[in-house]
């Protein structure tokens, strides 16, 4: 896991952006990269009500940025407001920082604060899962593109260790939330890419084979991961396997797509 640094509490001016986030003290965590939950003291808890999880999951995606309240609107009712939707808005944040008192070893009000159009999470990036593993995705990423596959594939993995699940699991995310998990799992995916690239570069072949193997039953219809562990195969001597690989592979995408494979796919000897 990732080290931390100790965030010290200070003030901040009531202004419309915060800069440093600092109002949650060193025990505070926030997870989003599975079910939502906040581990304080080392006690992971869970928020209730649907809404309620919806606006703190919006707010944690955006932490350090003021969410308006006509985002919050349109990712709680989408096309449908009701006219008391700005007042709803605020009920529902009235009743997270109720919830927020009884997790948090600080009083909801500092984490939690309004502004003139909206409100912000304040807290620190590093607190927050999701941008940790979209930071350990960058590293990874620059590291491959320097030549370091071993610290790129090791910075990766750290950061798939994160996930407990899909994004925001058991949340029904609004079409604002959406755009926020499908950018999640995208870098998932990119992530998990890295890694390959990273490990075959290193000739692991056959030591990808298996998560190869776990990651085209996850993504059926990624070529990309069936190309790896055809190649993956190959390269550890199991043309056998290969070439059935290739065959399933072949079939699979002209049964549910109707295309062949791609030409630049060797195909196993």
């Amino acid at each position: 896991m990732f080290g931390f640094r100790a965030v010290r509490v200070g003030a901040h001016q009531d202004d419309e952006f915060t800069g440093v986030c600092t109002a949650v003290t060193d025990g505070t965590f926030f997870s989003v990269l599975g079910p939502l939950r906040i581990t304080a003291g080392g006690v992971a808890q869970t928020l209730r009500g649907p809404m309620v999880n919806k606006v703190m999951a919006l707010l944690l995606l955006r932490a350090g940025q003021v969410v308006d309240v006509d985002l919050l609107v349109d990712e709680l009712w989408e096309e449908d407001p009701p006219r008391w939707a700005v007042s709803t808005v605020r009920t529902h944040v009235y009743h997270l920082r109720r919830q927020l008192d009884t997790v948090l070893d600080v009083p909801a009000g500092r984490l939690l604060r309004t502004r003139r159009s909206g409100y912000v999470l304040d807290a620190a990036p590093e607190r927050v899962d999701a941008e940790r593993f979209v930071r350990s995705v960058r590293e990874g990423r620059r590291l491959l593109a320097q030549g370091r596959p071993s610290k790129a594939a090791a910075a990766c993995r750290e950061g798939l260790s994160l996930w407990q699940g899909s994004a925001l699991s058991g949340v029904y995310p609004g079409r604002v939330l959406a755009g926020h998990v499908h950018y999640l799992e995208e870098q998932r995916l990119q992530a998990h890419r890295l890694c390959v690239e990273a490990d075959a570069q290193l000739g692991r072949h056959a030591e990808l084979v298996p998560e190869l193997r776990t990651l085209v039953a996850d993504h059926p219809l990624d070529e990309w991961f069936h190309h790896s562990l055809i190649e993956a195969l190959q390269e550890s001597g199991r043309r056998g396997e290969a070439l059935v690989a290739f065959r399933r592979l072949r079939t699979l995408l002209r049964e549910e797509l109707g295309l062949e494979p791609s030409a630049d796919l060797r195909i196993p000897a």
